[in-house]
């Protein structure tokens, strides 16, 4: 892990996303992109028509620079090299650009979470960089003293997914020395037995020399709701699910479904695109 993109519009969410990445970039060695995305697009500005609006477009560029240097001088970033970027247009192309443009391992986020995804601090972009992007997504829900993993659920229904989600986070388990908790949530509409479940999981797993996991067959209500319950069961330090990108969460998770667990889980949630 070299470098990670922190969007941010410098609110209390962000920070509490930053100061999460600054933990991950002291420990690795890596360097923080700090992504500030503004909300006037220059780039629909016509200069042959209404001037006032460069000057105002200006301004917040020079406000955004000023915030970043407020930032800077925060105790939780000292001896961290940290990048400042500003966009000047809001859209998720920003953010996947900027990933490809510096070469991104990991991008942290921050959610204000029970208003819901959308109301994520970047808007409904925040949504589209969960499902979409090809770097892992780390959401932070609250305030962390220290970020450390021991328990990491990585829920899937272990037959849609590709393998290489998994790869992904076995590697993120390796980087904290976690052990990962496979989950299967059986649901009525959606039942296989037991036998069944551990068979394909351990399929799915086939070929993989990571040993430090335990596989869990979870009957509840919902797909969501197993995945809290059991997370909760164990005091998990993570939950990670896997994203088909533009088609929503991996089969059995629908995008409302989706939306729910990040929204309601009270604990960080990485995604793994497929």
């Amino acid at each position: 892990m070299n470098r990670i993109l922190v969007p941010t519009d410098f609110s209390e969410q962000a920070e509490n996303a930053l100061k999460v990445a600054a933990m991950l970039a002291r420990r690795y060695n890596a360097d923080i992109y700090l992504l500030h995305m503004m909300e006037i697009p220059m780039q629909h500005i016509d200069p042959g028509a209404v001037r006032s609006d460069i000057p105002e477009a200006l301004f917040f560029m020079k406000l955004a620079h000023k915030q970043f240097e407020e930032l800077m001088e925060s105790d939780f970033l000292e001896g961290i090299t940290v990048h400042e970027t500003v966009k000047a247009d809001i859209s998720f192309n920003e953010i996947k650009e900027a990933c490809k443009e510096f070469d991104i391992d990991l991008i942290v986020m921050g959610s204000h979470g029970a208003s819901g995804l959308k109301e994520m601090f970047i808007g409904s972009n925040a949504e589209k960089v969960v499902r979409s992007s090809d770097v892992p997504v780390l959401v932070i829900k609250n305030h962390h003293a220290s970020f450390s993993i021991r328990n990491f659920v990585f829920a899937s229904d272990f037959k849609n997914d590709n393998k290489k989600t998994y790869e992904q986070a076995v590697k993120f388990a390796e980087l904290f020395g976690a052990k990962i908790h496979l989950l299967l949530v059986n649901t009525a509409n959606n039942f296989i037995t037991t036998y069944e479940s551990r068979t394909r999981i351990n399929d799915f797993i086939s070929g993989q020399t990571f040993e430090n996991y335990t596989i869990n067959v979870h009957n509840d209500t919902s797909v969501e709701q197993g995945i809290l319950n059991f997370s909760a069961e164990i005091d998990a330090d993570l939950i990670g699910i896997s994203t088909h990108g533009r088609q929503g969460i991996a089969h059995f998770f629908n995008s409302s479904i989706s939306e729910d667990l990040v929204n309601h889980a009270k604990r960080p949630v990485i995604t793994f695109k497929i």
